[in-house]
């Protein structure tokens, strides 16, 4: 197969108009799929079938190669096989069934406790927006909420003396604790500041208001959580989500049920909290090597 390599990185540069990078990347992924034919006894490009290609990608999984190197590949091979379609030198596409993987996502950021409570201080407390933007931080890490349930919250669903909240947002509706730090912040913020930022003449249900009297927005939430963690030193990219991610990290780390954990969050299934016991795990590692006098 080494003749078709050739003459497919020629065609893909003179009639393609492809970059170097391009060509080398195809060259270097579809020769690595030759010597491994070659390894299993395939020597020409019409004795490849699909059964081969799935053998390959297994391969390729086993070794542990990210998505986007399999993504790579399978963009190298399937464009050689397309080319050998061309020129009638295979009879079908034996990349035809390879599908695409996943991207890679980044794991959960996670900030520490400290980092938290630097957070949460970072608002003026001296100011209506400062005490609202307390009540907003607090409940997020609080409760663990997404930020369409944040959003979505009206003034009924909080119950400050039973210590829960009612998130309805999504068409399902589960209860959720609140600590009382985070009781504190928005019974402070319902009895001192939200009927000041409500208009008059408006019968606005929700929870937090904008300056303009109306729901607070998702832009509105992200920018409120980006301002203040600039202000508290935090160089991470810091999200509303993160809030959620370390809500649910933070209990683990301190022995909570990972059901109930579950739960709080509002996840469907186990699989979708498992993730942060791994990344609990993980940390709890780093911290003995970092923290131990035998570890080093």
């Amino acid at each position: 197969m080494e003749t078709e390599l050739q003459s497919f990185i020629q065609d893909a540069s003179y009639e393609r108009s492809l970059s170097d990078n391009t060509l080398a990347s195809y060259e270097r992924d579809v020769r690595h799929f030759i010597r491994y034919a070659a390894e299993s006894g395939i020597y020409t490009a019409r004795d490849v079938k699909k059964h081969h290609m799935a053998r390959y990608w297994l391969v390729l999984r086993q070794e542990g190669r990210k998505n986007a190197s399999l993504s790579r590949y399978r963009v190298s091979l399937r464009a050689f096989f397309r080319y050998l379609m061309d020129k009638r030198l295979v009879d079908a596409d034996p990349t035809s069934d390879m599908d695409a993987p996943k991207p890679d996502s980044p794991p959960p950021l996670i900030i520490t406790a400290e980092q938290v409570e630097q957070l949460l201080a970072a608002p003026d407390r001296a100011e209506s927006i400062g005490i609202r933007d307390t009540a907003i931080l607090e409940t997020l890490y609080a409760t663990g909420i997404r930020v369409s349930e944040l959003i979505a919250l009206e003034v009924s669903d909080v119950h400050i003396s039973l210590g829960f909240i009612r998130c309805a947002a999504g068409g399902k509706e589960r209860i959720v604790p609140i600590g009382r730090s985070a009781q504190s912040a928005i019974e402070t913020y319902l009895t001192s500041v939200r009927a000041t930022l409500a208009r008059s003449d408006s019968e606005e249900q929700a929870l937090f208001l904008n300056r303009r009297g109306e729901r607070l927005t998702r832009q509105g939430l992200w920018k409120i959580v980006k301002k203040y963690a600039l202000a508290a030193g935090i160089e991470a990219e810091l999200t509303p989500h993160s809030l959620r991610h370390s809500f649910a990290a933070h209990l683990l780390e301190n022995g909570a049920d990972i059901r109930a954990v579950q739960e709080m969050l509002g996840h469907a299934g186990l699989a979708a909290t498992q993730k942060y016991v791994q990344l609990t795990k993980s940390r709890m590692k780093e911290v003995y090597e970092r923290s131990h006098p035998r570890a080093r």
